[in-house]
């Protein structure tokens, strides 16, 4: 079927997250999909079965439903778990203020960080394959004991058993590669055109391109899988020379591996090309300079032979490990510093941006807090299994027939400093939403007053459960000052993991700070353990819910809210993050719209996070188009939540232009009850230079309806929140005024 529309104007909705179905978008039975195909498609009402739910006289009405897109496949939902840092990582960058990137500082700095997340994960897999197994384990008879898979190994000398050992790193480098690039397949067909460059996150959602991250993640690629190579070959390099780099064919060696890394820093620290061709000629010396560099570690490695593993860890594996957290908690401070700046010289007339601004070194704190929570436990984890159950350190030192586990102090620290963040930043929402329960009820009162004035004492109940709705309603905005005091735990906990560097663990500073008793270094071992083991419960039920997405479809969808919200930006900063399902969905979109105007009005109509798709359609759409084109949202976060989390994409600027674009054919119905939704233009934060016109988009729902039970009822009108809108009568009027004005 083609979809032709039988009446002059089609209303297309688009949902929201958590991949609803197309039978209660249309609020109908029977559907039957008009185009597209199982990834996303245009669904309506099967002929002869009666109209949509909601549905306006004299318009059609067509569902979008992508949710599959993020949705679909139960191991590409589970397995997607595994890329959380490095999608955090991504989204960081597009949270920074509004204003042009200067010098692209903003982006080199994300783009830095988040090879650190590259360089941890793969030293998290060299410490488990490297240094706990290889290094460790196999030497000593107590540890490998049992163990067959591991007893062959000691068969090997030293030198080839870490050659062979190297390469799960690199088959793990592969695995986080094809999980993004195997659940890209959804999208091949829509990008855009080649002769659209890329964004490179630094470009408007109306620039033809802005959808198209394929020549960035590609460069970006190539980097991030040579900065882990890299991390590997210096790993190995430190592990086959343990008496020191005396041998000049190994310093030679090791200053190459180290110069490949320095190299991939320098092409983080550079803007993307804007050409494949710059992008082939600086790449080929790149790969040239890996392929050489680990082909040598590997032959030094087997030529090495039996070499005497000593006691301890892997060779230069705990300084590698502590300055890397370092390195992120130093980036986080320098991000946070640079983005408060940016902030405090913005524009004064600018809306307020949530978080106080900094959105970005909060959510790329988060990313270094996950990927390190990720690290930690999968070392302490095989750590305890290999040493059957007994991880040591130095308040309980090793017993003598098992080998010398000693999994990085860095990790201690940084576990310590997950804790600290855990409970501090759990005690600061408690006490912020304790402290703003006063003020959110009277401005929930002031509400019901305004909306209920001659309410019965019988409503007395019904009053107070509407006014708990309002106030729950409103924690959102409570939330600001819990997340900056996590990003300051984070940074300071993160940059203390340098003391590391000098061989100060968590547990010698303590003795040394309380003196020769000995009690406060037990205390902080103690402290530490329990860090360590929260942290690891933590990842183990995140695994129990990859494990539940994978058996059931309703948590799949849960865990697909995450990626809906995580996932819409392009990757712009790491190439392992999963695919932006809007690269389809947008293009799309505005395929069918085009398509559908050469025939009559369409009014876009999107609820929820749908009216964000919705947004950056309009903004996709040709002039030509747009004087058809109307635009209707519903428990819409364009205006509470997206203009100040990403003011430089979709602040009131951008929202202004788009309400111009389209003559200001545009309705926004919202409800007090909305825990998502609310005002695109609130009457304290108008859009600058706005046509009075913004003032009648936003149009306010009283919810509930009524208090008292209607006759022909025989329960009063529930309180309805975020869904649904379209059983409401102001709904159908403001989609006939927004048809009859684009006629």
């Amino acid at each position: 079927m083609d979809g032709t529309p039988a009446c002059d104007a089609v209303e297309l909705r688009v949902h929201g997250i958590s991949g609803v179905s197309a039978e209660r978008i249309l609020d109908h039975p029977m559907v039957i999909r008009v185009a597209g195909d199982r990834h996303a498609g245009f669904f309506r009402p099967r002929p002869g079965s009666g109209t949509a739910g909601g549905a306006a006289a004299g318009v059609a009405v067509e569902a979008y439903r992508w949710g599959s897109l993020t949705a679909g496949a139960a191991v590409r939902t589970a397995s997607m778990l595994l890329l959380l840092p490095f999608m955090l990582s991504n989204l960081a960058i597009w949270m920074r203020p509004p204003g042009r990137d200067r010098w692209g500082l903003l982006g080199m700095l994300c783009r830095l960080l988040a090879g650190t997340l590259t360089t941890t994960f793969v030293l998290a897999i060299v410490g488990v394959s490297l240094d706990l197994i290889g290094w460790q384990c196999v030497p000593y008879p107590g540890c490998r004991a049992g163990r067959p898979y591991l007893a062959w190994l000691h068969t090997l000398p030293s030198g080839p058993r870490l050659a062979l050992l190297s390469i799960v790193p690199l088959v793990a480098l592969r695995v986080v590669w094809a999980i993004g690039t195997r659940s890209a397949r959804a999208f091949e067909g829509f990008g855009p055109s080649s002769a659209q460059h890329p964004t490179g996150g630094t470009d408007d959602l109306d620039d033809a391109g802005f959808w198209n991250d394929e020549q960035t993640t590609g460069w970006l690629r190539q980097i991030h899988v040579a900065l882990g190579v890299g991390t590997l070959d210096v790993s190995l390099l430190a592990g086959i020379s343990p008496g020191g780099l005396g041998a000049t064919g190994h310093l030679v060696q090791f200053v190459a591996a180290v110069g490949l890394l320095v190299l991939c820093v320098v092409l983080l620290c550079r803007p993307v090309p804007t050409s494949t061709a710059q992008s082939r000629r600086l790449l080929r010396p790149l790969w040239a300079v890996v392929v050489a560099v680990t082909a040598l570690c590997l032959v030094s490695a087997v030529l090495a032979g039996a070499m005497p593993s000593g006691s301890g860890k892997l060779p230069g594996y705990e300084g590698a490990a502590a300055g890397v957290v370092a390195a992120q908690g130093v980036l986080l401070i320098v991000l946070t510093a640079v983005t408060y700046a940016r902030q405090r010289g913005s524009s004064p007339g600018d809306h307020r941006p949530f978080l106080h601004g900094l959105g970005t070194p909060i959510v790329a704190a988060a990313a270094v807090c996950v990927g390190a929570a990720f690290t930690a436990s999968l070392v302490y984890r095989t750590a305890d299994t290999l040493d059957h159950g007994d991880i040591p350190d130095p308040i309980r030192p090793n017993a003598a027939i098992v080998g010398p586990l000693e999994p990085p102090v860095a990790y201690w620290w940084a576990a310590l400093a997950g804790l600290a963040a855990l409970l501090i930043g759990a005690a600061a929402a408690s006490a912020t939403l304790l402290l703003s329960r006063r003020r959110r009820r009277g401005l929930a009162a002031s509400i019901i007053e305004r909306d209920y004035p001659n309410a019965s004492p019988e409503d007395a109940h019904r009053l107070r459960l509407v006014r708990e709705t309002i106030a729950r309603s409103r924690v959102t905005e409570e939330l600001g000052p819990v997340l900056v005091a996590f990003l300051v735990i984070a940074s300071l906990g993160l940059a203390t993991v340098a003391l590391d560097v000098i061989g100060i663990g968590p547990t010698q500073l303590a003795a040394r700070l309380g003196g020769g008793g000995g009690a406060a270094g037990l205390l902080v071992a103690y402290l530490t353990d329990a860090g360590v083991w929260v942290i690891s419960l933590l990842v183990v039920c995140l695994l129990i819910l990859g494990f539940r997405a994978y058996r059931s479809s309703q948590t799949r969808r849960l865990v697909a809210v995450l990626w809906d919200l995580g996932t819409f930006w392009p990757r712009t900063v790491h190439p392992f993050a999963p695919p932006c399902y809007a690269a389809r969905a947008v293009p799309e979109l505005a395929k069918r719209v085009t398509g559908l105007a050469r025939r009559g009005p369409v009014i876009l109509s999107g609820h929820s996070h749908g009216s964000v798709l919705a947004a950056a359609t309009i903004l996709q759409l040709p002039p030509a188009v747009l004087a058809r084109v109307s635009l209707l949202t519903y428990g819409s976060p364009l205006g509470r939540t997206y203009a100040r989390l990403y003011p430089a994409y979709l602040g009131p600027r951008t929202l202004g232009d788009l309400g111009e674009r389209i003559g200001w054919r545009w309705r926004n119905l919202w409800r007090d009850t909305d825990p998502i939704g609310g005002p695109v233009f609130p009457a304290d934060a108008p859009p600058p230079r706005a046509d009075p016109a913004a003032g009648e988009v936003d149009i306010r729902l009283r919810d509930p309806r009524s208090l008292t039970i209607d006759p022909a009822d025989t329960v009063p009108p529930p309180i309805e929140r975020h869904w649904p809108y379209h059983t409401q009568a102001a709904y159908q009027v403001a989609v006939s005024e927004l048809a009859d004005r684009s006629r």
